[in-house]
């Protein structure tokens, strides 16, 4: 089995305007997002979707990236257990670390 990618990027945390209350994200770089997309090339799931590991501060969970409809990066979901665990609010940069199985 290979060795999963590891990325580790900074971006600060934005709310998905339809539902503010309940969905915040972070966009993943450009880069990190060109390698996955051709990494999954044909075998992403429902709505594009990529599993992955997520990791902020010492939080660690089993989620989703999905490819956003602008600009084509793929966006993090950031739970509000992770967003309360590690003290944070909408704008603040974080640092992500993520696995994203091959």
């Amino acid at each position: 089995m290979n060795a999963p990618l590891v990325y580790e990027f900074r971006a600060p945390l934005w709310p998905w305007e339809s539902r503010r209350d309940l969905w915040t994200f972070v966009t993943l770089p450009e880069d990190a997002s060109d390698e996955i997309a051709a990494l999954t090339d044909g075998s992403a799931r429902g709505f594009g979707a990529v599993r992955v590991e997520a990791r902020i501060g010492e939080v660690r969970w089993q989620t989703s990236i999905f490819p956003q409809h602008t600009g084509g990066s793929y966006v993090l979901p950031v739970k509000r257990s992770v967003r309360a665990a590690n003290d944070l609010e909408v704008g603040d940069e974080v640092s992500v670390r993520l696995e994203v199985p091959r």
